[in-house]
């Protein structure tokens, strides 16, 4: 079964999905594919604070991308994110994206 990372919006679905060699692969797919062959890199080593290396790898280009989707409205952004403009000004700042 594939799956694939919706988005419902001003009466439209969108797929989520991202080119991977000339075929469009979910987003959910790349997260997966990732996380597998960093866990087969580990080699029997521990790993700690996975869900924060994950996110930070995750927002950064995610409010990158928006910034300059949205020309650096802070507003647009935020509506476009789902989020108050607090809650985007403190995440630009942490990725140093201010």
């Amino acid at each position: 079964m594939k799956s694939e990372a919706m988005y419902q919006g001003e009466g439209r679905t969108v797929a989520f999905s991202v080119a991977n060699n000339k075929t469009k692969e979910p987003l959910r797919e790349c997260v997966r594919d990732a996380l597998t062959s960093y866990f087969n890199q580990l080699d029997g080593y521990s790993a700690d604070g996975l869900y924060q290396m994950v996110m930070a790898e995750v927002e950064s280009p995610l409010f990158e991308t928006v910034m300059k989707y949205t020309e650096g409205n802070q507003t647009k952004a935020a509506a476009l994110l789902g989020i108050s403009r607090s809650t985007l000004r403190k995440k630009l700042n942490l990725y140093h994206l201010d």
